[in-house]
């Protein structure tokens, strides 16, 4: 395990340091966490961002235009403003 020394704002310090106290963790534990999680968002990121790239999208539309024009089972339909 090593050492890493970071710059932080103050207000957020004091929120790391009462989540550690509420969970009962180490500050240490809260930091570690919060960098893995956002190291993996932005490689997940960057993977679909390359991904994303190489699609076809006529061959997608292609495939969506397969797709019945009907009506959802009942109980599949969309509820509210799901698509706006």
């Amino acid at each position: 395990m090593s050492t890493l020394e970071a710059k932080v704002p103050d207000m957020l310090l004091q929120q790391v340091h009462e989540l550690a106290r509420k969970e009962l963790v180490p500050v240490d534990q809260i930091v570690a966490i919060a960098l893995a999680a956002q190291v993996s968002a932005w490689s997940a990121r960057e993977r679909i961002g390359s991904r994303a790239k190489r699609v076809n999208w006529q061959q997608v539309d292609d495939v969506l235009d397969r797709v019945p024009d009907i009506p959802p089972i009942p109980g599949d339909e969309l509820k509210g403003d799901v698509l706006k």
